[in-house]
């Protein structure tokens, strides 16, 4: 599979979070504090929860419900109760567009 557009960049605010579904997957488009923009597995691993309905602080992404923080970088879990990663997805920005190749994963 290529690269989707998602959005433009700018329609993705500072420490802000997006749910995009392609096909059967659920990705968390982040964009952290410093504005580097991330793509991640959106369910958290501790429970069936998305993500991008959390919190957004500096380079990591908090699951609303229970509190787990993921890494936006590593996709690996900084607090419990999640103890499994999830998966993150290569960015490209081009134009000033968001696109992500659901199929080419950086990190489990």
């Amino acid at each position: 599979m290529s690269a989707i557009r998602i959005c433009a960049e700018d329609e993705l605010g500072q420490d802000q979070a997006l749910r995009v579904d392609i096909d059967d997957l659920s990705i968390a488009i982040v964009k952290d504090s410093t504005g580097t923009v991330h793509a991640i597995g959106d369910t958290c691993t501790h429970g069936d929860i998305s993500l991008s309905e959390g919190f957004v602080e500096d380079d990591t992404i908090e699951c609303w419900a229970h509190g787990s923080k993921f890494s936006l970088e590593t996709g690996k879990p900084l607090s419990l109760p999640a103890y499994e990663p999830v998966p993150v997805y290569r960015v490209s920005i081009v134009d000033g567009d968001i696109y992500i190749d659901p199929t080419d994963i950086i990190s489990v």
